[in-house]
C-alpha cells in the first residue's frame, strides 16, 4: 500500500493537510498520533499551526504502514517504533566507534538538538558524514549559516 502513497516533495516543512494527503491519513489523525507517539513532535507557530519535517513525514509513514498494514496496535506500534529507535542508536554508537569518535558526544549532541525548540532540524546520516572531505564541510558552512539564522527567525516569531 506504500507504494500508492505519493514521493514527499523537497521541501523544508509541511503543513498538515499536505502531510495527511502525502500519508493517506486525515489530520485529526495525525494531532492523535501526536499524542500517542512522543517522537512524532511538529513544530508550531502561530495559531499552533504545525509545520512538519521530511523525517517527520517518513516517520508518519512508518507508523502508518505498522497500524494500517501489519495490524499493529497503538500499543505495539509505540513499542516497535521505540526498538526502531534503539536499533537506530545501537548502530550510529557502533559506527562512530568505528570511526574513532566518542559516543557520548554524539549522545550530548542529540540530547542537545532535541531540547532544543529547533530541535531534528537536521538528521545527520552518517553515510554522507563519511563521505564527506573537509574541503566539501568548509564549503557548505555559508549556507549551513543561512539556514541555521532562517531556522532562528522561525522560531523567534
Amino acid at each position: 500500500m506504500e507504494n500508492s502513497l505519493p514521493s514527499i516533495p523537497a521541501k523544508r516543512y509541511f503543513t498538515i493537510g499536505e502531510v495527511g494527503e502525502l500519508c493517506g491519513v486525515k489530520p485529526h489523525v495525525l494531532r492523535y498520533w501526536e499524542q500517542e507517539f512522543t517522537q512524532l513532535r511538529p513544530i508550531k507557530r502561530r495559531g499552533n499551526r504545525r509545520y512538519y519535517q521530511h523525517h517527520e513525514v517518513l516517520m508518519i509513514r512508518r507508523i502508518r504502514d505498522l497500524l494500517y498494514e501489519q495490524g499493529f496496535t497503538i500499543s505495539g506500534a509505540r513499542n516497535k517504533m521505540q526498538e526502531l529507535a534503539q536499533a537506530q542508536k545501537g548502530l550510529k554508537k557502533d559506527v562512530a566507534e568505528s570511526n574513532g569518535l566518542d559516543p557520548e558526544l554524539l549522545d550530548e549532541f542529540d540530547d542537545a538538538v532535541e531540547q532544543s525548540e529547533g530541535r531534528q532540524i537536521y538528521e545527520l546520516t552518517l553515510e554522507s558524514a563519511q563521505r564527506a572531505t573537509p574541503l566539501q564541510v568548509t564549503s557548505s558552512l555559508p549556507s549551513l549559516r543561512r539556514e541555521l539564522m532562517d531556522i532562528r527567525d522561525l522560531l523567534s516569531i
